[in-house]
């Protein structure tokens, strides 16, 4: 099977040495080259067709990742390639929806899977990005094991009330919130109030609505 592909890169030097490591693979052919977004989307406007797309994230002032939605509407698979590796630009390419993440720095033949795998229906991220953010959704999800009552507490612990002021506000006891957040706490696996704190402000969960409010 033939794979046509794509290069989309504000680079004429990389975007010319990617061409000739393509090239010396059989089954792989480099369909057009580009270097921003508006050659792009002229390009699919005009009929153009590919299997893959290898796109940077920056293209001049503009923002690769805005033409993952066109690509895919032509269904064109799309892999990051890039040297940005920071969690959060990791995570943006990943809901902006696109199939593969390689960095530049990655052997050629990492480069020749990730193409090979993300054609034939795969998706290649991180795996360590892929962790945190296992991580992240398993924690979110953990706060739906409380209770109403637990709930409200972790509400008033993420505003910075002790204890006593928890008590006085819910009509409870300095002991019966005490247990109730060594609840939580084991609940949730963490260890103090502090990270129930950080978790309640990240998933919003301040900001639920419990029935005694």
């Amino acid at each position: 099977m033939n794979i046509s592909i794509i290069l989309i890169d504000d680079h004429p030097l990389f975007r010319k040495g990617l061409v000739h490591l393509l090239a010396d693979n059989r089954g792989v052919t480099v369909a057009a080259e580009f270097a921003d977004v508006l050659s792009v989307k002229d390009w699919l406007a005009q009929g153009g067709r590919a299997d893959v797309a290898l796109l940077d994230r920056t293209l001049g002032g503009e923002d690769g990742l805005d033409l993952v939605p066109d690509l895919k509407r032509h269904q064109i698979k799309t892999i990051m390639l890039t040297m940005a590796d920071e969690d959060h630009e990791i995570r943006d390419a990943i809901e902006k929806g696109v199939d593969g993440y390689v960095l530049k720095t990655s052997e050629p033949e990492q480069i020749l899977q990730a193409i090979h795998a993300v054609s034939q229906g795969a998706s290649l991220y991180p795996s360590h990005v892929m962790q945190k953010i296992a991580q992240g959704k398993s924690l979110q999800g953990a706060f739906d094991k409380l209770s109403q009552r637990e709930l409200e507490i972790v509400s008033y612990v993420a505003r910075g009330l002790s204890n006593r002021a928890i008590g006085d506000a819910l009509g409870l006891s300095e002991n019966t919130v005490r247990n109730h957040l060594r609840s939580i706490l084991d609940k949730l696996g963490l260890e103090n109030r502090v990270q129930v704190a950080t978790l309640a402000l990240k998933y919003g969960v301040v900001g639920r609505k419990t029935p005694s409010q």
